[in-house]
């Protein structure tokens, strides 16, 4: 109950700017309490105290971000010179402190395997949670190998970090064949993982880029073979969300494809009460402009560089 009640404290000192004397009638408790709790928040990391270069645009592209596509956007400051490598890093730890802080007991967590995905991994806290779940949104075989050690890997330690019940599952990333997925979907074992992510509070992915920069896990562990990436280029299509391909305007229903893919379409996911995006690399401005326009996030946590391209792109269509 402790933790339940520093989490509280600290969310409306530092994320709502509420002074200490309004937290502790709304807590019920006394003012040394709340400076108490929160103190604990810092003591604990569950709340760090940075300082940000003068020059960092992060806010204001915070706020243009989240005017512009209407949605909750997280922009991490690094500086100019940082590698993909670093941006990535930065925007993992980042992520992985806001899904500790949202994710909590009885909710259920879908999440996406890929590079950015298994960088978000790293960087968890534990927080032991009860009567809670995470499942896995799409399947990870492909022609060259099973996958599953992977994904399992992946899944398993945000399982780990949250003492939650992990559902993995256990399909290609890509059916050789429609009629195939059409009868697996028809399965019980298959139909119990499909319920579990439909009842999923949190979904957490990234953007898949074709090409340029850290390469996304779909492209470049053998889940498509050459004639696969020529089709999607002649098609228009420009990147991924959960392994369902998509068009520069947020397009995907009439990509081949996507017929066999086992990941949630943007319809599905946006089912999903809260979707997470987590993105970093120059490379992935033109995915996360087609998953922005469909409408698929509502929180994306960017690193600077890329929240800039991403405003700059958008300010030039406009």
């Amino acid at each position: 109950m402790e933790q339940e009640d520093v989490l509280r404290a600290a969310s409306m000192y530092y994320l709502q700017d509420i002074k200490m004397e309004v937290i502790a009638r709304h807590l019920g408790t006394s003012r040394s309490t709340v400076s108490r709790l929160i103190k604990r928040a810092r003591d604990t990391g569950l709340v760090e105290i940075t300082i940000r270069p003068a020059r960092t645009q992060a806010p204001g592209l915070s706020r243009s971000i989240g005017r512009r596509f209407g949605i909750e956007a997280y922009v991490v400051p690094v500086p100019d010179s940082s590698t993909e490598i670093e941006r990535l890093e930065q925007v993992a730890r980042t992520t992985a402190k806001l899904i500790g802080s949202w994710f909590d007991s009885d909710m259920v967590l879908a999440i996406a395997w890929g590079t950015t995905l298994a960088a978000v991994g790293r960087h968890l806290s534990a927080k032991p949670t009860r009567g809670s779940a995470i499942v896995q949104l799409n399947g990870a075989a492909n022609t060259r190998t099973s996958g599953f050690e992977y994904a399992s890997d992946l899944i398993t330690s945000f399982g780990a970090a949250f003492d939650a019940a992990v559902h993995h599952f256990p399909v290609p990333a890509f059916f050789d064949y429609r009629e195939t997925k059409d009868a697996m979907w028809r399965e019980r074992s298959v139909m119990r993982v499909l319920d579990v992510q439909r009842r999923a509070d949190i979904a957490l992915f990234g953007v898949g880029a074709l090409h340029g920069g850290v390469p996304s896990h779909v492209y470049s562990a053998g889940y498509l073979d050459e004639e696969d990436a020529d089709l999607l280029h002649h098609e228009g299509v420009v990147g991924d969300v959960c392994t369902v391909f998509l068009r520069a305007d947020g397009s995907y229903d009439d990509v081949a494809l996507n017929a066999r893919a086992t990941g949630p379409t943007p319809v599905e996911l946006r089912r999903i009460p809260r979707r997470v995006c987590a993105v970093a690399g120059d490379n992935k401005v033109a995915p996360l402009r087609a998953a922005l326009a469909a409408g698929v996030i509502t929180d994306l946590v960017v690193d600077e560089l890329t929240a800039t391209a991403l405003v700059q792109a958008a300010s030039h269509e406009a």
